[in-house]
């Protein structure tokens, strides 16, 4: 895929913005990793440890922390939504991300050696793909350099030293700042693409008091709900728009509001298991009636409608 930037900066990527864009955030988070997801991870089963492995460069702290608080039995579900959301193209069979990115470790190996894709080169390469050209300086730029690539991405150069001449080069500290730059760029001119975060989803349930009384028992699984990380906790507001209608489809009572939720990491293993429930009470005469639902995450502004029959 192919971006465009303004007059000020007027170049074209080749590589996937959508892999790119998740580098600015990931980039040295992998390597932050508490003592206590350390220890989650230890007991993690082979197949999720390659898993996580697989998609160091491009999953979030916070699926991080949710996929080692999901249960055994769900992680093969998890998994699913992390490559579904990331598909540009949900209406076809192939998922273009999922496909990219292993293409790109396979390439890095075969460029850079057998662990090729989890080198500096490896990872740039994997996050921003090829460079538009590179200058290659097997014997150092100076005479008494050391050995060095200079990869161009636009205007912006990405620089990798081979401070021990053993064919691991390293990414100048000056470089990230310069990768970062890229995204920033990318991000500002990113085209309007839907979002494809979790899958929010809820069920419904109606629970009757009185002739005249019924609740409106909504529940919304957290592993569902998309948050972003404000120091040791995971925050979002969900936004829920209810109407119900009359048998002649006419709206008769309306409700919105908006329900902010925090979860403190250390409690995040026990609520992961349980639904986010919201009671809204209704004083209705019993009756033939409809009724519609809007849920929206504010964090990643995916939606869910549904239309149901209330039957008391």
């Amino acid at each position: 895929m192919f971006l465009t930037f303004n007059k000020k900066i007027s170049f074209s990527f080749q590589p996937n913005y959508i892999i790119s864009l998740c580098f600015i955030l990931i980039l040295f988070s992998y390597f932050l990793s508490s003592c206590s997801t350390y220890k989650l991870e230890k007991k993690l089963d082979p197949e999720s440890k390659e898993f996580l492995s697989l998609v160091r460069y491009i999953i979030t702290p916070q699926e991080r922390k949710i996929f080692l608080n999901t249960p055994p039995d769900e992680r093969t579900k998890f998994i699913e939504e992390f490559w579904k959301k990331r598909d540009p193209d949900p209406e076809t069979e192939e998922n273009e991300f999922k496909e990219e990115y292993f293409k790109r470790i396979e390439e890095a190996n075969h460029l850079f050696g057998s662990n090729g894709w989890l080198q500096d080169r490896g990872r740039v390469y994997i996050l921003l793909g090829p460079p538009e050209r590179k200058e290659v300086y097997p014997r150092g730029y100076t005479f008494y350099g050391k050995p060095m690539e200079i990869w161009y991405y636009g205007f912006f150069p990405i620089v990798f030293i081979d401070h021990y001449w053993n064919g691991n080069y390293k990414l100048e500290a000056l470089s990230a700042y310069q990768i970062a730059q890229i995204n920033k760029a990318q991000m500002e001119e990113k085209p309007q693409v839907k979002d494809k975060s979790t899958v929010l989803d809820f069920d419904i349930k109606i629970i009757s008091q009185r002739d005249d009384q019924f609740i409106i028992r909504i529940e919304i699984p957290y592993k569902n709900i998309w948050f972003k990380q404000e120091e040791d906790k995971l925050t979002t507001t969900l936004e829920i728009s209810l109407k119900i209608f009359n048998s002649q489809e006419k709206k008769i009572w309306e409700f919105q509001q908006a329900y902010p939720i925090s979860i403190e990491e250390k409690n995040l293993t026990e609520i992961i298991k349980k639904p986010y429930i919201i009671e809204i009470p209704v004083n209705l005469a019993k009756a033939q009636l409809f009724m519609t639902i809007d849920l929206m995450n504010t964090v990643d502004k995916s939606k869910v409608h549904k239309k149901i029959k209330i039957k008391l």
